[in-house]
């Protein structure tokens, strides 16, 4: 059945065949619609995090759960995918995601019980933390290097184009349907992703190559990076409203896990085995960096996606419709930066495009906290749409930064890995930006259970900003000192003709 894969009607060299030059754009496409669709189920509940405060009579702690269980599930499952696609191959791996997160939307919006919504949550972000690799997988193996920034460049800008759109729409949806409308909009993404998939996606595994279903999960690996993760963010919510002693045993057991991951991925390395996570990986001095800075901006990225929304509702009390328009422009300026920034990755040296980006960041959390409750909405619209442009930037240089250097047999295996560390930054940056808030609020002496808000209340939203400006000025450090290859460089000076695909070395 493997090799049926491998050369059968649905293998990557019969679809090359039938589609001709043009088949690595749709294959692209097929994977773009399921990210669009795991990125938005990520991103827009934060919109109807109120409405389902008040729904289910939520304090602040358990309500930040509802992003934070996605985004655990999310990040855990990320190392998974390299094997998925080695046992399962392209098809069955995507038709499954797109199964399981419809299962998860449908599951979510009919729910009557809070707990009901997490298990839906967590299915959602299971299903997308396996989709998230892929499409970076597609963008090294089944294009030319000269053409991987522009690859990336589309993608990145239809795969944010929606989740843009998605909070104003969200926000109406909420306000006019209430929070469980925004479960049901990944339905109709999940099944044009059903059609494409059986159109355009192969069944074989990554480099057309056959399914290896002797192919082992390292179970050991996955449990030690899953239970550190539940360490890490549990202890971090433990250091405040919790007990300090219990806060230090969790982040103790977070930093046991990660020295037990290691010694276990060398064991399984140096047996011959296929570890969760190569670590022959950091020895690339761009990979290590680029690691490092997908961390440090996930933290700040995701943290702001939380705290945004909250910040324009609980602080600024603003309805959902309001606060998802506001986050519009922003995210079509993103849009159509990604689409320039995808050209310029091969004429801008790379530490240049993440630095700047990473500075734009940084200065638009900065200014945050020039609005107040008599600021027009106008001025934060701008400074959202300042860090969105620096977004752009990021977003199509840093992987291929990343990526580059590693050999092709690990390709899976680093998309894995950094998208892994990017949405455990994530997953800990919306822990500490909910930590940060209750903490400073109850500084300034308010709650956020108080029905109306306060200067003191918006001064401590301030203060959580600040704090992202300065996670993402330190990511710069890391940045800066990226390097493009020799190959980079060549393809910058001397373009090659677009190729019809993916080489048989790939």
């Amino acid at each position: 059945m493997a090799a049926e894969a491998a050369s059968g009607p649905h293998s990557l060299a019969a679809m090359r065949e039938r589609w001709g030059p043009r088949y690595r754009w749709y294959l692209l496409l097929s994977v773009m619609v399921g990210t669009i669709a795991s990125i938005m189920s990520s991103t827009i509940v934060n919109v109807a995090i109120p409405d389902m405060s008040h729904h289910f009579a939520l304090g602040q702690e358990r309500a930040q759960w509802i992003s934070s269980s996605f985004m655990l599930a999310m990040t855990t499952s990320m190392l998974t995918t390299p094997w998925l696609l080695a046992r399962y191959g392209y098809r069955r791996v995507y038709v499954g995601t797109m199964a399981l997160l419809l299962a998860g939307g449908v599951t979510g919006g009919l729910a009557d019980h809070f707990l009901v919504v997490l298990g839906a949550r967590v299915a959602e972000g299971l299903a997308a933390g396996v989709m998230q690799p892929i499409p970076a997988i597609i963008v090294m193996r089944a294009f030319e290097p000269h053409e991987q920034g522009r690859a990336s460049g589309v993608f990145g800008m239809g795969a944010v184009l929606a989740p843009a759109v998605g909070p104003a729409l969200g926000g109406v949806l909420v306000d006019v349907f209430g929070w469980r409308s925004i479960f049901f909009m990944v339905v109709p993404f999940c099944i044009a992703g059903f059609v494409l998939a059986r159109r355009f996606v192969p069944a074989s595994a990554p480099g057309g190559l056959a399914m290896q279903r002797q192919a082992r999960l390292d179970w050991v690996g996955l449990l030690l990076a899953t239970g550190g993760t539940l360490c890490l963010l549990n202890g971090l919510v433990e250091l405040h409203g919790g007990t300090l002693p219990l806060a230090a045993a969790l982040l103790a057991g977070a930093v046991a896990a990660l020295v037990l991951f290691i010694g276990w991925q060398r064991h399984v390395a140096q047996r011959g085995g296929e570890p969760l996570m190569n670590l022959a990986l950091f020895g690339s001095r761009n990979f290590m960096l680029g690691s490092i800075v997908a961390f440090i901006y996930g933290t700040a990225l995701f943290g702001s996606t939380y705290l945004l929304p909250v910040f324009m509702q609980f602080g600024l009390k603003m309805p959902a419709t309001q606060a998802g328009g506001v986050l519009l422009p922003a995210g079509l300026v993103l849009a159509g930066t990604i689409a320039v920034a995808g050209r310029m990755v091969y004429r801008v040296p790379t530490n240049w495009l993440v630095s700047g980006g990473l500075a734009l960041l940084a200065a638009s959390f900065a200014l945050i906290p020039t609005v107040g409750l008599q600021t027009a909405s106008i001025v934060l619209i701008l400074w959202c749409v300042l860090g969105r442009i620096g977004l752009g930037f990021i977003l199509p240089s840093l992987n291929l930064a990343a990526m580059n250097t590693l050999d092709k047999a690990l390709i899976a295996q680093g998309a894995s890995a950094i998208n892994f560390l990017r949405m455990l930054g994530g997953a800990a940056g919306v822990s500490l930006c909910g930590i940060v808030l209750e903490w400073r609020i109850a500084a300034h002496g308010d709650a956020l259970a108080n029905p109306a808000t306060s200067p003191a209340r918006i001064a401590a939203f301030d203060e959580a900003f600040l704090i992202l400006a300065a996670v993402c000025a330190l990511a710069i450090v890391a940045a800066w000192r990226l390097r493009d290859t020799e190959a980079v460089v060549a393809a910058r000076t001397t373009p090659r003709p677009g190729a019809a695909g993916e080489s048989s070395s790939r």
